[in-house]
């Protein structure tokens, strides 16, 4: 299976499984993705849209999730899980210029309370296997209930 897209996964660094997210102001909740351009790697295209969409500019990928096939528009989806070098608050918007100049609102969704009802049907069943993904990796699905007020916002 050969990736046309990337999304990059980012987990909350404090305890708790939690995931980033963002509501598109049409489209509802989703994770961030994009087009893998001739010549990028899954992994640099993954880094490429995390700033563009989030204004995330400081991250490194640390581990291929692997593939999934959408099952719309022919779309495979390539999952680096990545980390940042900062850290970022509960939530934030970020104006893209790549996606008709609209603003994300990011937040962090625990892994085992996911907001499918306010996601694209396509976006629930990647988050849902992205979910299956996580805990046979050995993430821990448990909801923590702090928050990290000292974290600084997107570099």
């Amino acid at each position: 299976m050969s990736p046309n897209k990337a999304c990059p996964v980012i987990l909350s660094s404090i305890p708790g499984a939690r995931i980033l997210l963002f509501r598109h102001p049409v489209a509802g909740v989703q994770l961030v993705k994009g087009t893998i351009e001739k010549g990028e790697t899954p992994a640099e295209t993954a880094l490429r849209e995390l700033s563009e969409e989030s204004g995330i500019a400081a991250a490194s990928v640390v581990s291929d999730l692997g593939c999934w096939d959408a099952g719309h528009l022919d779309q495979i989806w390539s999952f680096q899980l990545c980390f940042t070098h900062a850290s970022l608050p509960e939530q934030w918007a970020h104006l893209t210029l790549d996606d008709h100049g609209h603003t994300f609102n990011f937040f962090w969704a625990p892994l085992d309370n996911l907001p499918y009802d306010d996601c694209h049907p396509v976006f629930r069943r990647a988050l849902r296997f992205l979910a299956a993904r996580l805990t046979a990796r050995g993430f821990v699905l448990a909801h923590d209930q702090s928050s990290d007020t000292s974290a600084e916002g997107p570099t």
